[in-house]
């Protein structure tokens, strides 16, 4: 680097949905890039560095979108950014192994007025089809460079920035590159609104005069609503709406695909110069592959096989280093506990940190696997297929197909499964896809599962695991067809969708899902369940019990005379036994826990079980923290013990089918804090405090009727 860093240059990176934008955006950032939201909405929003001399570029990796046009949340959010933000250039990527479809966006971002650099990714698959592509020729015919890459390899990322080191160098006399032309009747039309447009000095630099002027021969609602910040409205829109009318009669079809007919007669041009088929394309691996994963019979079983795979491995190679973490927690408990001795500081550090972090953390090999197998069937291009084979099983719920993007997102995170939401075009499909995602088995509820499907179930804990996930997933399907049928009434949108062809997924891109993922779940651990379980650990232990020597003296003759044989050890471990039980039911937390006992009493919860459920408000996590705090009495913890599990299933209360019943309510009950928050802003006040009531009344319920009936049937 030379110099300080003074100089910045905003770039945008725009492209179709599975155009390796993202692999390439990691490539020109490498690890200098961060994570939020676009403000106002949930949509996702990743920002990334490169310094190059004293300049300094601002990489923004906007939503993928197949066109400019308003219809979903990522298309007003791509557009909004580059109509309000104004970024300096827009780098458009491009699957070079489609390019008559990705270059729909780019003219359309041309036609924006802003420079642009067109990069022909996954450059080498279009080689290995055997389609041969002149840059440079193609670059002419568009009048904005093109420059080959490979995201994935890093390939033509240093061309790249070289070309985005010349293009900031030119002046902005002709940005965007070579305009398209459309015909004489639609230039016509186009004329007069660009002159009206053109009126209001202020809003025309607010605005690309000619692209509005399309948008509005397009029917743009988002387009017509833009004008009534110009100073003469009315007078545009009836221009613009007499022009569509014209334009409609004159050409017998509706102006939107006069004007998407120029756009494509004008990008087969442009293809037919540019591109060379070396040799035929023949029965590709991905056709290969489709013919069996898409096979009208075998799509679903497959599917649900993938899945069931992912948790027995997940499982199968999560289970030693769980063990290990247990064993570490446990150990280092014991070792506290002889350097603090009997204070107050070692409760909180042993009962309150390490018994409530430390359990949360121990199931981290679990989150890790899990989300390394689900990044690789993203990757791998297997997500878009498990849409297609669930399509017609959603829709007879009522759902949409894409609907089971956010479902199979919810099996990692709520938050952006919530989010993946936004690209369902029907609000109806929206909000009712937004309501049922949180009954998907989030990585915060899976600790909760497994210790307890471990506890009671050890013989098959994955599939008592796998069990749950399934309950989740016919829940969702369930509540989507009454949804569907009652408040929510309306015809799921057709599903139309590509399938994008196999890749290979990379180590890097993997590595990055998982790392991305798993540092959420761990922070979580540092911040919200920290706090959680120290408030906790605070209401567990204040106000402090005292047991008086009359007292003690009491409990004493008591076991002496049931147990007249017993040692002084055995009989020291239960008095201690005894006072903290008792000293668990005198605190704040023992109390509230009796107060709200009656309630979850139909569930077959005593007071721990009820007091943890509703901890896990916060966090899913935080009811494996407070179970750790809740449970401590009575459990040495050593290297050959279970700890927490043992502790739960020495709990007279606690039978299989409790602990079936309480995995279920962890289910079905609102999400977490984060969760609920995303779900607010993306459908709304009324709808959220709607599901909200609706998943503490079906879980209360439904979990009621299952235990009453397990008791009838003599579980």
């Amino acid at each position: 680097m030379s110099g300080a860093v003074q100089k910045v240059l905003r770039i945008a990176l725009a492209g179709n949905p599975n155009a390796g934008k993202t692999s390439l955006f990691n490539a020109l950032t490498g690890a200098h890039h961060k994570v939020g939201n676009y403000p106002g909405v949930t949509v996702e929003k990743r920002e990334g560095l490169r310094v190059r001399g004293d300049w300094q570029y601002h990489f923004i990796d906007l939503p993928g979108v197949y066109s400019l046009t308003a219809y979903s949340i990522d298309e007003v959010v791509a557009r909004d950014f580059i109509l309000e933000e104004k970024p300096d250039m827009i780098v458009d990527v491009l699957d070079s192994t489609n390019l008559e479809r990705n270059l729909y966006l780019c003219l359309q971002i041309q036609e924006l007025g802003i420079p642009v650099i067109g990069a022909l990714n996954m450059s080498d698959e279009a080689g290995a089809k055997g389609l041969q592509i002149d840059e440079k020729r193609l670059s002419d015919t568009l009048g904005i460079p093109m420059i080959k890459t490979v995201g994935t390899k890093g390939s033509g990322t240093d061309a790249l920035l070289d070309c985005i080191d010349r293009v900031k160098a030119q002046t902005r006399e002709t940005p965007g590159g070579r305009r398209i032309n459309y015909k004489e009747e639609i230039e016509s039309k186009l004329e007069i609104l660009q002159k009206l447009i053109a009126e209001d000095k202020a809003f025309a630099a607010k605005y690309p005069v000619r692209w509005l002027g399309v948008k509005l021969l397009e029917k743009d609602a988002n387009a017509y609503e833009r004008l009534k910040e110009h100073s003469k409205p009315q007078v545009i829109e009836a221009a613009a709406r007499d022009a569509v009318t014209w334009l409609d009669a004159h050409f017998g079809k509706d102006s939107e695909i006069i004007v998407s007919e120029q756009r494509y007669g004008y990008i087969r041009g442009a293809v037919q110069e540019a591109v060379r088929i070396t040799k035929t394309p023949d029965f590709s691996l991905t056709e290969r592959i489709d013919k069996i994963i898409m096979n009208p019979f075998l799509a679903l079983p497959i599917f649900v096989f993938v899945l069931w795979s992912v948790f027995q491995l997940t499982f199968m190679l999560g289970e030693y280093p769980m063990l290990a973490l247990e064993s570490f927690f446990s150990a280092l408990s014991n070792g506290l506990n002889t350097a603090l001795g009997d204070t107050l500081l070692r409760s909180l550090v042993v009962d309150g940190v390490i018994g409530g972090v430390g359990g949360v953390l121990s199931f981290v090999p679990l989150i890790v696997i899990l989300f390394f197998l689900l990044s690789i069937l993203e990757d791998t291009g297997y997500m878009s297929r498990a849409a297609f084979a669930t399509d017609k099983l959603l829709h007879a719920f009522g759902l949409h197909g894409q609907s089971i993007f956010p479902m199979m997102l919810g099996f990692g995170c709520s938050v952006p499964a919530v989010m993946a939401s936004r690209t369902l075009k029907n609000p109806r499909d929206r909000i009712i896809t937004v309501i049922i995602t949180p009954m998907m088995s989030c990585g915060a509820k899976l600790p909760v599962h497994v210790l307890l499907a471990a506890a009671f179930f050890p013989d098959n804990p994955a599939d008592m695991v796998m069990g749950i996930y399934g309950v989740g997933v016919v829940l969702a399907l369930l509540s989507a067809l009454v949804l569907k049928r009652t408040v929510l009434k309306g015809d799921p949108t057709p599903f139309v969708m590509e399938l994008p062809p196999y890749r290979a997924p990379t180590l890097q891109g993997v590595l990055w899902h998982v790392w991305e993922k798993t540092w959420q779940y761990v922070k979580k651990a540092g911040t919200i369940i920290l706090a959680s379980a120290i408030l906790i650990w605070g209401v567990t232990t204040f106000p402090r019990y005292e047991i008086s020597d009359e007292a003690y003296q009491t409990l004493e003759d008591t076991f002496r005379a049931e147990n007249p044989e017993a040692d002084s050890e055995t009989r020291d471990a239960w008095l201690d036994t005894i006072i903290t039980q008792n000293a668990l039911e005198y605190s704040y937390a023992g109390r509230l826990g009796r107060f709200i006992e009656p309630v979850f009493r139909s569930m077959g919860f005593n007071w721990r079980i009820a007091a943890a459920s509703v901890t896990g408000f916060a966090a899913k996590e935080v009811i494996v923290s407070t179970l750790g705090i809740l449970y401590r009495v009575g459990t040495e913890e050593t290297e050959e013990s279970e700890g927490l599990r043992d502790a739960i299933r020495e709990d007279p209360d606690m039978t299989p089918l409790t602990a079936v019943v309480f995995m279920i309510f962890t289910l079905i009950i609102p999400p977490c804090f984060a969760a609920l928050a995303t779900i607010r802003a993306e459908i709304g006040w009324k709808w959220f405090g709607f599901e909200i009531g609706f998943l503490l009344i079906l879980g209360w319920t439904l979990c009621s009727v299952i235990y009453q009936a397990g008791r009838a049937l003599g579980y």
